[in-house]
């Protein structure tokens, strides 16, 4: 079984998008965004069904139109789970989206236009209590930064940040979250690094275009786990060229990695090798795609073989170590009993199963006796 994460977080301050807290010392929420036409009320609430099943805590919907402010004022009233509003430049679609019960604005106040629009979207916040996200991008910098850096640097992201920092602050609005994204993993690290230590605002992380499942999947495990290791972040989101549903599940993956947070199965496997008496890789598959819905954290370990499994196994809560004639399974770091090749998936997945009921019922007790 696996302690606590040795990782000590940045002090951050404390905003709620809706009922998820956003910094301070919260858990780091996974956040993900819709690809589907916000007008399109049907197919996006679909689709951020799916992402709560897959354990968002936040979701960012576009809001590019007054026809997209409706919509998306639909979409909040038959989903429970804190919504972002994706806006750029129209000012009137922020206050529009406010009074129908977002959870946050996602705007950079310097492109929002006139002093007078700026104060008119703060305000509602204020009023409202809603919180800011500036969203700050490599792709799109200020036409002075470029020309004053020649190219996105990890310094013209922060003076960007920065001058939007400074609205808000001259505003007296300090209800606010940032972001500083590159697709370069060197350039948003720094620029993150940096920002860490001069305002003390949740930070919100990615690699942005990362890529495709694969490639965005390393790139982002790589920049995002960095910055994480380091202490820096309070709310993540994966970026993939892939179903949405996908970066949720990475973002999990990551998080479960540090031991920043617990919720489902995590798998130790090997990557099998001609050692193995059971077919590695198709029991994994198969049992991934299985216990997709088990969100009670727990350990399980498949091993091929007597050479590191007996060691793996007893370090978790179900161990599978490959065997000649059988397998041996351990529970709870014990031997218990043996499993034939024949229908080894199916009643692994029960020992699973059972187990992890156990634990729920476990908890659950604990809670009621606390």
């Amino acid at each position: 079984m696996h302690s606590l994460s040795p990782i000590v977080r940045r002090k951050s301050r404390q905003i709620m998008v809706g009922n998820v807290p956003v910094g301070g010392d919260a858990p780091i929420s996974i956040q993900s965004m819709t690809n589907t036409e916000t007008t399109d009320v049907v197919a996006t609430v679909a689709q951020i069904n799916r992402l709560i099943a897959a354990g968002a805590d936040i979701v960012r919907v576009s809001v590019p139109s007054m026809e997209a402010a409706e919509a998306f004022g639909a979409i909040r009233k038959l989903v429970a789970v804190p919504l972002v509003a994706d806006i750029h430049f129209d000012y009137r679609i922020a206050l529009r989206v406010a009074d129908l019960g977002v959870d946050c604005l996602r705007i950079n106040p310097g492109n929002i236009g006139r002093e007078k629009r700026i104060q008119a979207v703060v305000n509602k916040a204020r009023d409202l209590n809603i919180p800011i996200r500036i969203g700050v991008n490599a792709g799109s910098l200020e036409k002075d930064l470029q020309k004053k850096y020649g190219e996105p640097t990890p310094d013209a992201l922060v003076e960007s940040a920065m001058r939007h920092v400074e609205i808000l602050d001259s505003l007296d609005f300090h209800n606010f979250k940032l972001s500083l994204k590159a697709s370069d993993i060197f350039m948003a690290v720094a620029a993150y690094r940096k920002i860490a230590t001069l305002i003390d605002n949740p930070l919100h992380l990615g690699i942005t275009e990362a890529g495709g499942l694969r490639g965005g999947t390393v790139k982002s495990s790589i920049g995002l786990g960095l910055l994480l290791m380091d202490g820096i972040g309070d709310t993540i989101r994966v970026s993939l060229a892939a179903d949405p549903v996908e970066e949720v599940k990475v973002g999990w993956e990551m998080l479960k990695s540090l031991r920043l947070r617990s919720k489902g199965i995590n798998f130790i496997a090997c990557p099998s090798c001609s050692r193995q008496n059971f077919d590695v890789i198709k029991t994994m598959n198969e049992l991934e795609l299985r216990l997709e819905d088990i969100t009670t954290p727990m350990d399980v370990a498949v091993i091929g073989c007597i050479v590191n499994g007996p060691g793996e196994a007893r370090e978790v809560d179900i161990g599978l170590t490959g065997g000649t004639p059988n397998n041996l399974v351990y529970i709870d770091g014990k031997p218990s009993q043996k499993l034939s090749q024949e229908n080894l998936v199916d009643e692994l997945e029960n020992l699973i199963r059972n187990k992890a009921a156990c634990k729920a019922a476990q908890q659950e007790n604990l809670i009621a006796k606390s």
